[in-house]
């Protein structure tokens, strides 16, 4: 039982994170208003899930970019700053030989 509630829970949030802004600010008024909040706990209440949702999606923007990176370099991928110090490195020959 306790490992369905955290496997629904990361679900959850994955599932958050993987919104836009203005679905996820649609989807917190929407529980606002069947919760019955205050205003000023549902103001509060945005502001604190807001700020989840940006460092949320931060976070995973991050381990997505670790982790392409990860599978380039597995791929043995010439990255663009590579293919640059190469480019200059020929240019560099070229020049040798004239």
């Amino acid at each position: 039982m306790p490992f369905d509630f955290i496997k629904k829970t990361m679900m959850t949030g994955i599932g958050m994170a993987l919104k836009t802004q203005a679905e996820f600010e649609e989807m917190t008024k929407a529980f606002i208003d069947k919760s019955r909040m205050s205003e000023e706990e549902g103001r509060k209440f945005i502001e604190e899930m807001l700020d989840k949702y940006k460092e949320s999606k931060s976070k995973m923007e991050e381990q997505i970019e670790k982790s392409v990176k990860e599978m380039i370099s597995k791929a043995d991928i010439a990255s663009s700053k590579e293919l640059k110090a190469l480019k200059e490195e020929v240019e560099k020959l070229k020049e040798k030989i004239k």
